[in-house]
């Protein structure tokens, strides 16, 4: 009569199921899986990625209550911009995507920026700020260094920070409210150090409430780029009354991202102007 060893009639089942588990994790994490975190390559990020995902997107059309100028922003996910064809349809002024950390600058920056001039545009560029890999300063001198400037030409509009959802990690970048306001200071600081302009300031309310704790201390020096896809720009910051320019849409024509000018054109050139 054969005789029952303790313990050995159950491994073989047990040893099965765990390297199914073992193959099934490894599978979940091979990029494009259903369950693999889907992190963008650093530098693909653009003004407004995460809006849409973190503040959704409310249809009906816009109504603004005051004269409005239409503009556009791009970066290299657009690539060759038809300038002539946004010119036509009535938008005055753009902004291009610069730089991104200390680490990347748009391979298409030269034809949207130089682009958008040469149709009659009023333009600028902006930085997409990652303050978890380098300082605000550093981050500043580099967008300065790549194409951020500004000159009083009446045609250049003062460098943005685009601060918003981290879309490579934690959304307010490893940060406390405190460390991300000293953060922001440090380059708007720089910046208006090297080129004597106070730069836009681009973010949406949700994430400036979570990540800075609503700080008050810029609205009363640095114009608000708000971003809201809905009818109406909604609550604003703490410190801004008012917003500069409002990115009202993701799904315009031609290139996507549209946002409303405070004012009639005249008031695009005074901040270009200073």
């Amino acid at each position: 009569m054969p005789v029952h060893r303790s313990g050995t009639a159950g491994r073989a089942p047990l040893a099965a199921a765990g390297i199914l588990l073992a193959v099934l994790a490894l599978i979940l994490a091979l990029p494009g899986s259903a369950g693999a975190a889907q992190v963008p390559a650093r530098g693909t990020a653009w003004l407004g990625m995460g809006v849409a995902a973190h503040d959704g997107v409310h249809t009906g059309g816009v109504t603004p209550q005051v004269t409005q100028t239409e503009g556009v922003d791009t970066s290299s996910h657009n690539g060759n911009v038809a300038w002539s064809t946004l010119w036509s349809s009535g938008v005055k002024w753009a902004y291009v995507k610069a730089t991104e950390g200390t680490y990347y600058t748009n391979p298409y920056f030269a034809q949207q920026y130089n682009g958008s001039y040469n149709v009659g545009m009023i333009r600028g560029s902006y930085h997409f700020a990652t303050p978890d890999t380098t300082t605000g300063a550093a981050q500043a001198n580099y967008f300065i260094a790549h194409g951020g400037g500004w000159s009083k030409d009446g045609k250049t509009l003062p460098g943005a920070l685009d601060i918003e959802w981290n879309p490579y990690g934690a959304a307010c970048y490893g940060k406390t409210a405190a460390g991300m306001v000293s953060w922001i200071k440090d380059f708007v600081n720089t910046y208006k150090a090297a080129t004597g302009r106070d730069p836009v300031i681009y973010t949406a309310t949700s994430w400036w409430t979570q990540c800075t704790g609503n700080s008050a201390a810029f609205g009363s020096i640095n114009p608000l780029w708000i971003a809201r896809y809905a009818t109406s720009v909604g609550t604003l910051p703490a410190g801004w009354g008012v917003q500069t320019m409002w990115q009202y849409t993701s799904s315009g024509p031609t290139v996507g991202d549209h946002s409303h000018f405070n004012g009639a054109l005249d008031r695009v050139q005074a901040l270009a102007n200073g």
